[in-house]
């Protein structure tokens, strides 16, 4: 397994997380994702651990926090070798407190967090959207008292606009908080929307990315042809409207592009896709998710190889779209791209 630093910060992430979604899963989404126990997650916590995976992530909303308590549980006994990411922020309930990241929001869903994961500190903390109704001075201060008070010991986003990113950073530093190391973003190669603006200031600004749904929501899997029906199997019947949009016939030319190079490497369709975007700038970490033991062995053998040059050319031009303004210029003329190669 190989290591890379989250973004500027030293904290050491391996290439490869496992994502919790399908941990105690319940509700039209997450059910529909898996209903793993404890004693299943331990299994397949054991696999990860084994493969060098240590970095495990989840979310308060995530099956109402029965991911986390699950999680917590097929942990117990070795918290300190394994590392944990939770996110905070959206709606756990329909009362006025049960929202955003004000100073008694963070404060209280943090303490709920650590009851569930049945841990004392958070490794990486991460905010699970903007919260406009909250002024981001007080957001920063009252992270920073929670990394003071030993509760949480990194920061990160996650879905944030670009604009949204860089102010928090600059507040930030203007005023000596902790600087967000992370934002997990949702990034594939049929949805390379994060390249246009995300990606440059995360590499200006020492933000690593966590890719959440690199098989884009289970279209890259090699299950989904052209002129094909969905599998009967398949979770897209009913979770497509919670996913990310795609472009049925662009997706159609990369999985085209994608069965094409596992004939060439006898790797499977999504070791492909993950290899793609682990080699891609600013991913610190790829997060998988399984359901079972054998699509987890699958999805970790995305590592220790590498694609090839023309390989990852032909990716590339499969997947690739037309930048939107103000970033097409620099990406079709020279004048343009001269002045700024980071958008190119």
């Amino acid at each position: 397994m190989e290591y890379r630093n989250l973004g500027a910060s030293g904290l050491r992430v391996p290439v490869l997380s496992f994502g919790a979604g399908t941990f105690g899963g319940s509700g039209p989404l997450f059910g529909a994702w898996g209903n793993t126990n404890a004693a299943e997650a331990r299994r397949l916590i054991d696999i990860s651990v084994e493969a060098g995976v240590n970095l495990f992530d989840t979310a308060d909303v995530y099956s109402a926090g029965a991911s986390e308590e699950v999680l917590g549980q097929a942990i117990a006994g070795r918290r300190d070798a394994v590392l944990i990411s939770t996110k905070i922020a959206l709606p756990m309930g329909d009362g006025p407190a049960d929202w955003g990241t004000s100073r008694a929001r963070l404060i209280r869903s943090t303490d709920d967090a650590l009851k569930r994961l049945g841990t004392d500190y958070i490794d990486l903390l991460q905010l699970h959207a903007f919260d406009a109704s909250t002024p981001i001075e007080e957001v920063l201060a009252t992270l920073d008292g929670l990394i003071a008070a030993g509760k949480i010991r990194y920061v990160g986003v996650s879905n944030f606009a670009g604009w949204q990113l860089m102010k928090s950073l600059g507040i930030a530093e203007r005023h000596g908080h902790p600087r967000y190391v992370a934002h997990q973003v949702y990034y594939s190669l049929a949805g390379r929307d994060y390249e246009w603006e995300l990606m440059p200031l995360a590499a200006d600004q020492g933000v690593g990315a966590l890719v959440w749904s690199p098989l884009a929501w289970g279209r890259l899997t090699g299950k989904i042809r052209r002129g094909q029906p969905l599998p009967e199997g398949s979770r897209l019947h009913q979770t497509a409207e919670y996913g990310p949009p795609v472009d049925d016939n662009k997706l159609y030319d990369i999985v085209d592009a994608l069965f094409e190079i596992s004939e060439e490497t006898g790797k499977t369709v999504p070791q492909i896709a993950l290899n793609w975007l682990i080699g891609r700038p600013t991913v610190s970490s790829v997060i998988i998710g399984a359901r079972n033991e054998e699509q987890l062995r699958q999805n970790l053998g995305a590592v220790g190889w590498s694609l090839s040059k023309e390989q990852v050319e032909k990716l590339d031009k499969a997947s690739a779209v037309t930048a939107p303004y103000p970033y097409v210029p620099y990406r079709r003329q020279e004048a343009f791209a001269r002045l700024n190669p980071s958008l190119v």
